[in-house]
């Protein structure tokens, strides 16, 4: 036993004591089984007042007139001529713009990649719909860096700024988008501008925390020499700090801009039209069809930016692109018609570009000779537009769409028709006996537990014990601290009835995701098959889950938690296959050398070494089942969810605020417990 675990010993066991005197107390004098309602410090009142405040003096205080109206005023706005103008261009001009783009920042592949995702969106009459949402995501985008940079470069420049920074991002970061709703409506009503602030709000902390990363990282003798030099700050600033900090930079712009995707449905529900209120929509009406185009709409348009936001920080990082073919991979070269055909876009593209200089060299200009590619595109694209007006190309062709929605509908009806209730010799199987199941047998037990067996007091002392054990006495004080507060929000019962989904959740996520996150690690054909599958799970918008998983279980908790494990599998897959590849081979060879079988080398080598990764995919899939408790409030899941989209619903801004809280308490004292837990895993001590 360590030295430090002997040093905590005389404290755990007086904790254990603790522990269980209080749970005697319980049990045989006093029922402590409700936090006191007399200790509740009424949240709501206050927040409800000043809504009702706010409401009054919307038309008639200052701080209306002169701050939330031109701001409104000016992002709506923009919004509206982004709109206008998305529709207004031809739609084969987009296409060409992204094709070109992605074609010099990338490669063909890359261009007819994007080309493609872009096309989806009229070929599944989605055409409109998507150019609102890309509209409010450029907006939005554009808002998150223009703050976001400007901060994360004052923060990476000033210490204190970045402390006084981290607690506001934390809290964003953690906060349901729900949350944000709730005040924004109250400020700026229903509409597109709230949805756009919400979207700034929740996309901020990326563009804010990797800009500062990157300053920070950027070395210090090379700032050192430019300062010696005679350079002046802001030389320092802009000739050095910033074009060595620009791949984190990018990086924040790639994630600022996946995060602001994120929440375009969620955004939906104030009024954001788009993509997001056709899932709204489809969600609703319980038209999985509708709702799986819009949504593998939003999946798309997701690639789309995400691949190419990277070629591009790519090629701003090393000046040119990585040599791996201009249509096929690398790994694709050896073939003969492959070369071939390599070799014939090869021709086409030298061709192309002894085309562009000599058509250049026409103007006696060095600029439009450096800039040839830039010029013939913007005169290609000029003639699309031209053409495009002419010809009435601004709708995309009704003869081209392939509607996905009958025959989803259709295989969706089957599945519930056969799946719901049948008998398979004497056993009654389906997904109603196996919601019967999930809630007879793992939620009942569980919310007995901890409502009936377990004191309040006793569930704080042993939260307090496990941070002690896992970290001291800062992370038992502060999480006994913070649970406490829970209580103090009058959301005791309903956070215990969250946790109990949350461990169920988490249960089917990880008995499914370590086996084959195993599996991944020890065939590459394996890690193949799933990679596109995963990527599918991680972009599709949580509400796209809770549409079949209805259709399957009907309302109530068993489709939310369903959902959240669809939602959460791809980090406990990844970073186990991850963690098993990574594994020492010195050790693995060391393992097979003594004759260690493929059993022992799994569980005595492998899993042990992997452990650390292991534990951060667990508390990836925690975060991830919690992210979507909100979301599966919607389908009935109770608890704080339900209480959050009750709040939301009924423009209840005390009732929507207070859960909000308490899922954040909840998540940070899971999040604190589990990193701490694995960290004291990972040294042994």
């Amino acid at each position: 036993m360590s030295r430090t675990i002997k040093n905590k010993r005389p404290y755990l066991l007086l904790g254990l004591g603790l522990l269980v005197a209080l749970l005697l107390v319980h049990h045989f004098v006093l029922n402590l089984n409700l936090f006191p309602e007399a200790w509740d410090v009424r949240l709501r009142e206050p927040l409800d007042a000043f809504k009702q405040w706010s409401i009054r003096n919307q038309t008639t205080h200052p701080i209306f007139l002169y701050f939330f109206e031109p701001i409104s005023d000016g992002i709506d706005f923009a919004l509206r001529r982004a709109e206008a103008f998305l529709l207004w261009l031809p739609w084969p001009v987009l296409v060409t713009a992204v094709f070109l783009t992605a074609q010099k920042a990338g490669n063909l592949r890359l261009a007819l990649l994007t080309s493609f995702c872009l096309l989806f969106m009229g070929l599944v009459g989605l055409w409109p719909e998507s150019m609102q949402t890309v509209a409010l995501m450029t907006v939005s985008v554009l808002i998150t860096l223009l703050i976001g940079i400007p901060l994360g470069i004052w923060a990476g420049r000033n210490a204190r700024v970045e402390r006084g920074l981290r607690p506001f991002l934390d809290a964003m970061q953690t906060m349901p988008a729900f949350v944000y709703l709730l005040p924004l409506v109250l400020f700026f009503s229903y509409g597109r501008v709230p949805s756009a602030i919400a979207t700034i709000i929740y996309a901020l902390p990326p563009a804010i925390r990797l800009t500062t990363l990157g300053i920070r990282e950027v070395d210090k003798e090379t700032v050192e020499a430019a300062r010696s030099f005679g350079a002046t700050p802001r030389q320092i600033l802009f000739k050095v700090q910033l074009p060595l900090a620009l791949p984190s930079i990018m990086a924040g712009v790639n994630q600022t801009i996946m995060m602001a995707l994120g929440i375009v449905v969620i955004a939906a529900i104030i009024g954001a039209a788009g993509l997001g209120g056709i899932v709204l929509d489809g969600l609703r009406s319980l038209r999985v069809g509708l709702a799986l185009e819009a949504g593998l709409a939003i999946v798309f348009l997701a690639v789309l930016l995400d691949r190419l936001s990277e070629a591009i920080a790519v090629r701003n990082r090393t000046g040119v692109v990585v040599a791996n073919g201009r249509l096929f991979p690398k790994s694709w070269q050896t073939n003969r018609l492959i070369i071939r055909l390599e070799a014939s876009l090869e021709w086409l593209y030298q061709s192309g570009g002894k085309l562009l200089a000599r058509l250049a060299g026409l103007s006696h200009s060095d600029f439009v000779t450096r800039h040839a590619y830039l010029f013939a595109s913007l005169l290609l694209l000029g003639a699309l537009i031209w053409l495009g007006r002419a010809l009435e190309w601004t709708t995309f062709p009704e003869t081209w769409q392939l509607s996905l929605q009958d025959p989803v509908d259709t295989a969706v009806l089957w599945v519930r028709d056969n799946w719901f209730e049948f008998e398979w010799g004497p056993f009654l199987l389906g997904t109603r006996p196996f919601s019967n199941f999930v809630i007879l047998n793992l939620l009942d037990p569980i919310d007995a537990f901890f409502q009936e067996f377990l004191s309040w007091p006793a569930l704080i002392v042993g939260v307090a014990l496990l941070g002690y054990w896992a970290a001291g006495w800062r992370l038992a004080l502060g999480g006994a601290a913070v649970l406490f507060g829970l209580g103090l929000l009058g959301m005791w019962e309903l956070a215990l009835v969250t946790l109990s989904q949350v461990i169920v959740a988490v249960f089917f996520s990880l008995i499914i995701a370590l086996p084959l996150g195993v599996w991944a690690a020890k065939s590459d054909r394996v890690t193949a098959v799933l990679r596109p599958i995963l990527d599918f799970l991680q972009t599709i918008p949580a509400f796209v889950y809770l549409v079949p998983v209805v259709m399957l279980f009907n309302v109530g908790r068993v489709p939310g938690i369903m959902a959240s494990v669809l939602y959460a599998l791809p980090p406990a897959i990844r970073l186990t296959n991850l963690g098993i590849r990574q594994a020492s081979p010195e050790a693995v060879e060391a393992a097979l050398a003594f004759g260690s079988t493929s059993r022992q080398l799994l569980f005595k080598v492998q899993l042990p070494l992997a452990l650390p990764s292991i534990m951060t995919g667990i508390n990836q899939t925690v975060m991830m089942v919690l992210a979507m408790v909100v979301v599966a409030g919607m389908v009935g899941g109770a608890g704080l969810g339900l209480e959050a989209v009750n709040g939301l619903f009924r423009n209840q801004l005390g009732q929507g605020i207070e859960a909000g809280l308490a899922i954040v308490i909840l998540a940070v004292v899971i999040d604190r417990l589990l990193l701490a837990s694995a960290a004291r895993t990972s040294v042994g001590r």
